[in-house]
């Protein structure tokens, strides 16, 4: 019998992606604050993020295998969170015009008999130069404001780059499956 899995997420990103490894899950949402602590970088942000959310859920499901993930959009070293509203959208893209923004994805696994394991993807993305009406189009078209950088690169988003750069393409999305298949495998899921 497999072992009972749960994605600590309600993100129907990330529940796609989980979906593609072929694994029995379920969800559940983990209710933890997302905000950064005083000092706090975004890779140190995402990593105890994705341990919180994972660690928040087993709790509560201790006889199950707990997978939580988390995503910082960096730029200079500051943490770019989910814009929320349309005009923190644009600010954000604004921002991001010409610029690298570094995606920090972070994963925990969590299982009910202590083991537990973090993996970090890093993304770097080149944003090309956009005109304000460019940011316009593409928020009326698609206004990704539950996205951290305010775009979907699985969507129109992908036209506002110059380059990704990452050893894992789903990392950009939400969840990085090497990594999770790597860390699964190693807590004895069978992938092939």
């Amino acid at each position: 019998m497999m072992p009972r899995l749960i994605l600590a997420s309600t993100s129907a990103y990330r529940r796609e992606l989980l979906g593609r490894l072929h694994l029995d899950f379920d969800t559940a949402r983990p209710e933890v604050d997302e905000h950064a602590l005083p000092g706090e970088t975004p890779q140190a942000l995402a990593t105890r993020l994705a341990g919180e959310k994972a660690r928040a859920v087993a709790v509560r499901f201790p006889e199950a295998w707990v997978i939580g993930s988390d995503q910082v959009a960096d730029l200079d070293g500051q943490a770019l969170g989910k814009p929320g509203t349309l005009e923190q959208a644009r600010a954000q893209l604004t921002r991001m015009s010409g610029r690298m923004v570094r995606f920090q994805t972070a994963v925990s696994l969590i299982g009910p008999d202590g083991f537990a394991a973090q993996a970090l993807d890093l993304t770097d993305v080149q944003v090309r130069p956009l005109q304000p009406q460019e940011i316009e189009r593409y928020l009326a078209a698609e206004p990704a404001l539950e996205c951290a950088g305010s775009f979907k690169c699985e969507g129109l988003g992908i036209t506002l780059f110059d380059a990704i750069r990452s050893n894992d393409p789903t990392a950009l999305v939400g969840l990085p499956l090497i990594a999770v298949a790597r860390l699964l495998r190693q807590a004895g899921f069978s992938l092939p």
